[in-house]
C-alpha cells in the first residue's frame, strides 16, 4: 500500500476539516465528505483504505453507511464516531460489525492510535488477499498436478521451465498417469492460454476421418461433405493441440503430420491452398517410438521433430508416498460434486493396503 488513505464522514465542517488536518500531518491520504451517499459512491471492493464516520448525520445515518460498506467490502474498518454518553448506540456500533468506536469529545492521539490499528489490520487483509490471489494461481495450474514427492516435484518444475515456449513436446507415460492434465498445465501456464486447447485423440478416430478431423476439408472433397469444415489444427489457431496416443496415427498421416510441423501449414482436403496456422504441438505416448520406428510403426523423423523437449510422468507406483494425498483429494471433489459429507480419513492399516498394491499407470 503506497500511501495510508482515509475518507471522513462528518456533516459538521470544522469538525471534518480538524480530523483531516490531524491525520495528514502523520502522512495519511485523507478524502472528505459531508455525507454518507457521496461517500459511498468512492468506496468500491478492493480499495485500500479506512472509513471514520460520525454516526448522528442528516440523510443516511453513519451505522446504516456501515452496512452498506460491509456489502461492498465486508473486511474493510469503519471506525464510528458518538455524542457524549451515547453508549447504547457505541454497542450497537460494535455489534453491527464496526471496527471501533470514539466517544466525543477526543484528543488526536486517540484518534491517531485507532487509525493506526485499523489501517494496520486493512494492510494486512490487503496483503492476505494478494497472496491468496498467488495461491489460486498456482492451484489453477502446477497445483492440479496432486504429489508431494520428489519426482512429481521435478514434474512441476518442468512443467513451469517449458511452458513459456514454444518448442513442442512430447510426454510419456502409462495410462491414466495424467499425461492429458500435464499437457492442459503446458497451455494454462503459457502465453498461449487465452486460446484454445484443442485435445485429439488419435487412436479413437476412424482413419478414415482422421485426416478431416485434424485438417478440416472443403464441401464436395468427399461424398457427405456438404459444408466446409475447419479442423482441430485450424481450431488451435494461437493455442495448443494435444494429440494423445500418437503412435496409433497412420503412418501416411504421420507424413502430413511432418510437413506441418515443419513448415506451420495446413491443406484443407480437397483444397490446394495453404493454411498458416500458429499452434504449439504437445504430443503424448504410452508406448516406446524409438523402438516403434524400428519396428517400422512410427516415422523416425516425426519423432525426432517431436521429441525436442521430452516429459516423463511416472506411474503410481513410482511415487508411492503419494497414495494419502491423492486419496483425500478424491474423497474430498466426491462430497463436493455429490453434495455429501466428506468420509473421515481412512484408518492406517487400509492406506497401508492401498499402497502395497502394484498400481499401473
Amino acid at each position: 500500500m503506497s500511501k495510508r488513505k482515509v475518507i471522513v464522514v462528518e456533516d459538521s465542517k470544522i469538525i471534518r476539516l480538524g480530523y483531516k488536518d490531524t491525520l495528514e500531518r502523520q502522512g495519511y491520504s485523507v478524502e472528505t465528505f459531508d455525507g454518507a451517499k457521496a461517500a459511498l459512491s468512492r468506496i468500491g471492493s478492493g480499495w485500500e483504505g479506512i472509513i471514520i464516520s460520525d454516526v448522528i448525520m442528516p440523510g443516511m445515518d453513519g451505522i446504516t453507511m456501515m452496512k452498506r460498506i460491509q456489502e461492498i467490502d465486508q473486511d474493510l474498518p469503519v471506525i464510528l464516531i458518538t455524542g457524549q454518553g451515547d453508549i447504547p448506540t457505541a454497542v450497537q456500533a460494535i455489534r453491527e460489525g464496526a471496527y471501533d468506536f470514539l466517544e466525543k469529545p477526543f484528543s488526536g492521539e486517540v484518534l491517531l492510535e485507532v487509525v493506526h490499528r485499523a489501517m494496520e489490520k486493512r494492510q494486512l487483509v490487503q496483503e492476505v488477499r494478494v497472496l491468496r490471489k498467488e495461491v489460486n494461481k498456482q492451484q489453477e495450474s502446477n497445483f492440479r498436478i496432486i504429489g508431494k514427492s520428489p519426482i512429481m516435484g521435478r514434474l512441476r518444475g518442468m512443467i513451469t521451465s517449458m511452458a513459456g515456449s514454444d518448442t513442442d513436446v512430447l510426454i510419456f507415460g502409462e495410462t491414466g498417469t495424467g499425461k492429458d492434465l500435464v499437457a492442459r498445465c503446458l497451455h494454462e501456464n503459457s502465453p498461449r492460454k487465452d486460446n484454445n486447447f484443442v485435445s485429439i485423440n488419435c487412436g479413437a478416430i476412424p482413419e478414415n476421418i482422421i485426416e478431416s478431423e485434424l485438417f478440416g476439408h472443403e464441401a464436395g472433397s468427399f461424398t457427405g461433405a456438404n459444408h466446409r469444415r475447419i479442423g482441430k489444427f485450424e481450431h488451435a489457431h494461437g493455442g495448443t493441440v494435444f494429440l494423445d496416443e500418437i503412435e496409433s496415427m497412420p503412418l501416411h498421416l504421420q507424413v502430413q503430420l511432418l510437413q506441418v510441423l515443419q513448415d506451420r501449414v495446413i491443406y484443407r482436403v480437397g483444397s490446394n491452398d495453404p493454411i498458416p496456422v500458429d499452434v504449439r504441438v504437445v504430443a503424448a505416448t504410452k508406448t516406446d517410438l524409438k523402438q516403434a520406428f524400428k519396428e517400422n510403426k512410427f516415422r523416425k523423423d516425426l519423432y525426432y521433430r517431436l521429441n525436442v523437449l521430452q516429459m516423463y510422468i511416472p506411474p503410481l507406483r513410482e511415487r508411492m508416498e503419494d497414495i494419502p494425498l491423492l486419496f483425500n483429494h478424491f474423497v474430498s471433489e466426491i462430497g463436493w460434486r455429490y453434495k455429501v459429507s466428506v468420509l473421515a480419513p481412512p484408518a492406517g492399516d487400509f492406506m497401508q493396503k492401498l499402497m502395497a498394491q502394484p498400481w499401473e499407470g
